[in-house]
């Protein structure tokens, strides 16, 4: 999964420049001001909260059926109401989401995994005038990690 991680991160950092953070999600928005806790800048993306379903394919070989969470989390500190003038700023916030997600899908992470395919999106907000915008995707990963010694030849691809 190490790979799977660091494909992303790379590819969002090559292509959002503008972010001021990318890192794995070990739950800085919610742990908020805390003195010991690394501080969060915005605009960030956190990618985490991996979920695999494995599938036994024999001799050490297994496939799964996975999930990995991507969340943009952007402070709003900006009136945007219709009236006050600046409302556009939601709509910038909006864009930006919907840039991380042409990023993200499709994209093949390594040989060993299927491209990302978005499968559950939400937004929402959080204390201290967060929005976050949260996309799920689903990929496939072939893991040859514990492959038995001389089972190669029996494997099929």
């Amino acid at each position: 999964m190490e790979e799977i991680f660091i494909a992303i991160m790379e590819r969002i950092a090559g292509m959002m420049p503008e972010l001021s953070c990318i890192d794995e999600d070990y739950g800085q928005l919610e742990a908020g001001a805390e003195e010991d806790q690394y501080p969060v800048t915005f605009p960030c993306v956190l990618i985490g909260n991996t979920e695999s379903d494995w599938n036994d394919l024999g001799y050490g070989v297994q496939k799964s059926e996975s999930l990995i969470t991507i969340r943009l989390a952007v402070d709003c500190y900006d009136d945007t109401h219709y009236t006050s003038g600046t409302y556009q700023k939601a709509k910038e916030r909006l864009l930006k989401a919907k840039e991380l997600y042409r990023i993200l899908q499709g994209f093949q992470c390594s040989e060993e995994a299927s491209p990302l395919v978005r499968v559950k999106n939400r937004d929402y907000s959080m204390p201290g005038n967060i929005k976050v915008y949260e996309t799920v995707y689903s990929f496939t990963l072939h893991d040859e990690s514990a492959m038995q010694e001389g089972a190669a030849r029996f494997i099929l691809p």
